[in-house]
């Protein structure tokens, strides 16, 4: 064949760029630690799309430079010297439709089943309810009395169902070490399953624009042995009625979102809120120019109906203008054993005590 050698030589140079890209890309673009068994089977995929794109990189570039190189003019050929000339090639043609359908038909086919392993029922699973809100994450866990956290904490090696709402707007739920990753939409529950394989501390990210404090919807997530996990349970078991208001008005502060606009350290997030250390019995300048002090009914009103004294420098409608109800669900279930407003004014009151 008159152009054997060309071909065999294109043939080592594919083969070397798909390598060499291959590794480039890898390092580009690398996965974070693969923590859920979900990951390998995600991560596979990945791979397997990474050689492909570095295969065909290189089957068009190599071509390409090879002939710019190899079958490029020289001074000695004659001005008027043509190449032979091609109108079609039609083995050519079918394969080069054929092998691409079959190469989409075979991830389409290899990805439905990786979609079934994840999402399928477990054994043994623990279902945790997962509540999304501008802009902060709540995790309850019905299998131990409803506990509720700030922060998702696991046992490693055990199946977890997630169950997903969302308060208000969409929202993302995503941990790239668990790969997976599920919308929480409103007035739907959505579920998710991971089965964590590696102890460690990771992130919970919002993956979907939610309003002005999108960036911060984060919320640590916590890998335990099965002990470690068993003994976070016993510990976060306080009963509600053994704390003092200050210290329920902080178990609030994170259960009801507080914490996604306002800080208690002084420091201010932006302008989404203000922060809560130093505001009791400070003067406070609305936007009408009117000056008020932050006292208990001020307070008050500020969180039940956040739209009617607009504090200079902030925007309305951004605070959840539903807070009234909700706090009237958590307390039917301690028999008005708790009034939340009160308790996190005097969580705002000991923040202005210790602020010194």
């Amino acid at each position: 064949m008159k152009y054997r050698k060309h071909f065999a030589a294109v043939a080592v140079l594919v083969v070397v760029g798909t390598i060499l890209t291959y590794i480039i890309l890898t390092a580009i673009y690398q996965l974070p630690v693969a923590a859920s068994t979900e990951a390998v089977s995600i991560d596979a995929l990945f791979d397997a799309h990474f050689l492909l794109i570095s295969f065909l990189f290189a089957l068009v570039v190599v071509f390409m430079l090879y002939s710019i190189v190899v079958f490029r003019r020289r001074p000695d050929d004659e001005e008027d010297a043509e190449g032979d000339h091609f109108h079609g090639h039609t083995g050519l043609e079918i394969a080069w439709t054929i092998v691409p359908l079959a190469l989409v038909v075979f991830f389409g086919v290899w990805a439905t089943q990786v979609l079934g392993e994840i999402t399928e029922r477990k054994d043994g699973e623990m279902v945790v309810h997962v509540i999304g809100r501008q802009w902060s994450w709540r995790f309850e866990y019905p299998e131990y009395d409803d506990l509720g956290s700030d922060e998702l904490v696991v046992p490693v090696d055990r199946p977890v169902r997630l169950q997903m709402e969302s308060q208000d707007v969409l929202h993302s739920f995503w941990v790239p070490e668990f790969r997976v990753k599920q919308d929480l939409v409103p007035g739907q529950t959505t579920e998710v399953r991971i089965t964590p394989s590696q102890t460690g501390e990771y992130k919970v990210l919002c993956a979907e624009i939610c309003g002005t404090g999108h960036s911060d919807m984060r919320a640590p997530v916590r890998v335990l042995s099965s002990g470690d996990f068993d003994a976070w349970v016993q510990e976060q078991s306080v009963s509600v009625a053994q704390l003092s208001p200050a210290e329920r008005g902080a178990q609030w502060y994170t259960q009801f979102g507080c914490n996604a606009c306002h800080t208690v350290d002084g420091t201010v997030q932006g302008q989404v809120g203000p922060t809560w250390q130093g505001l009791f019995g400070s003067e406070r300048t609305l936007v009408s120019g009117e000056t008020v002090t932050a006292d208990e009914d001020y307070l008050r009103n500020a969180i039940l109906n956040p739209n009617d004294q607009i504090v200079e420098g902030y925007q309305p409608n951004v605070m959840p203008a539903n807070f009234e109800t909700q706090f009237a669900e958590v307390e039917a279930q301690y028999d008005g054993e708790v009034d939340v407003v009160a308790e996190i004014i005097a969580y705002i009151q000991s923040l202005e005590e210790t602020a010194e």
